[in-house]
């Protein structure tokens, strides 16, 4: 693939575009543009990760795992981020497991040859640290969120964190691999749900959820999404919608 090219698919990860031009040509004859499916484990817990990810049209889920196979998010990454952060933090094993959450489209680069880059210290170094103070800040917030907001809140604030990774309405969701993520029963979601669609902000029907109104979603999201979203945009420079 050219790098006119793989640029042109690169834009859509704000890591990717924000590279100045001369650091980009380095990394794009690596740079392999992937289809990542539903449910795609991209590495496992306590194994070496192989490669890097940059979503662009996809999004992926970093979730923990206790013994009992029982899963919790704790953070989301989409266009704007990175999935394999701990290469890059001078570790290629992570006690977390980073799995498909929508499908979509991803540059994917040798762990070995990203980390290369990273250690020349140029501007790469930087936005990556950037995004793993984000990152971190991200998941205080969901710890904090799990703690003392309802499940209404919270599935409001995560269904506009996921509509911000994908840019799209549509959203192909199961209520039950929500509750996984959510750390909550699935009956408890699926009340939630209803009263959000009963008060017009999303459609649900089974495996799918449209979003119909982000403005009476926000309203009834937590306070968190706002928290974690104005510290991306200060970290970056980027401006509010």
């Amino acid at each position: 693939m050219s790098i006119s090219k793989t640029r042109q698919l690169s834009d859509n990860n704000l890591i990717l575009a924000t590279l100045p031009r001369e650091e980009y040509q380095r990394l794009a004859p690596y740079l392999e543009t992937v289809y990542l499916s539903l449910g795609q484990v991209l590495y496992e817990r306590r194994e070496v990760i192989e490669y890097i990810y940059f979503p662009t049209h996809s999004m992926v889920s970093l979730v923990a795992l206790l013994r009992d196979e029982l899963i919790t998010e704790f953070a989301l990454v989409g266009n704007e981020g990175i999935v394999g952060i701990p290469v890059l933090l001078g570790s290629n094993i992570t006690n977390s497991r980073a799995i498909v959450q929508l499908a979509g489209t991803a540059q994917k680069i040798d762990a070995n040859i990203l980390k290369t880059e990273f250690q020349r210290g140029q501007n790469l170094q930087k936005l990556s640290l950037l995004y793993t103070q984000a990152l971190l800040n991200q998941v205080a917030q969901n710890a904090v969120c799990k703690s003392h907001h309802n499940v209404e809140n919270r599935l409001a604030r995560w269904l506009l964190s996921v509509q911000d990774c994908v840019k799209t309405d549509e959203l192909q969701l199961t209520q039950k691999y929500i509750s996984y993520l959510l750390g909550t029963r699935r009956a408890t979601i699926t009340e939630a749900a209803i009263s959000l669609q009963d008060k017009g902000a999303i459609s649900y029907s089974r495996g799918k959820i449209i979003i119909l109104d982000r403005e009476i979603l926000a309203v009834n999201a937590c306070e968190c999404y706002e928290v974690v979203r104005e510290e991306y945009h200060r970290l970056f420079g980027v401006k509010k919608d």
